[in-house]
C-alpha cells in the first residue's frame, strides 16, 4: 500500500465516522426527546390520577365526618338523659333523708 492511498482511506474512515457519529448523536437526541415527552405524558396522567384519588378522598372524608358528627351528637343526647336520670334517681332520695333527718 502506498502513502496516498493510506491517507484516502484514512480520510475515508474519518468521513464515515463522523457521519456514522452524527447519526448516532441524532438518534440518541430523538430517543432522549421521546423520553422527554413520554415522562412528560406520564407525569400529567399520574398527576390527573392523583388528583381525582385526592377528590374522591375528599368526598369520603366528608362522608364520614358527617356520620362521625351525627353519630356523636346521637350518643351526646343519650348520654345527657342518662345524667338527667341518675340526678333526679340520687337527688330523690337524698332530699328524703335530708327531709328524715331534719324531721327527727
Amino acid at each position: 500500500m502506498d502513502a496516498t492511498y493510506r491517507a484516502d482511506l484514512r480520510e475515508f474512515n474519518e468521513l464515515n465516522f463522523q457521519r456514522f457519529d452524527a447519526k448516532v448523536e441524532q438518534r440518541f437526541a430523538e430517543f432522549d426527546a421521546r423520553l422527554e415527552r413520554r415522562f412528560a405524558e406520564m407525569d400529567g396522567k399520574w398527576e390527573q390520577r392523583l388528583a381525582a384519588s385526592d377528590a374522591t378522598w375528599e368526598q369520603r372524608l366528608g362522608r364520614l365526618e358527617v356520620t362521625v358528627e351525627r353519630r356523636l351528637g346521637a350518643t351526646s343526647s343519650n348520654l345527657i338523659k342518662w345524667m338527667f336520670g341518675f340526678w333526679i334517681g340520687t337527688l330523690v332520695p337524698l332530699a328524703g333523708l335530708i327531709l328524715a333527718l331534719s324531721a327527727g
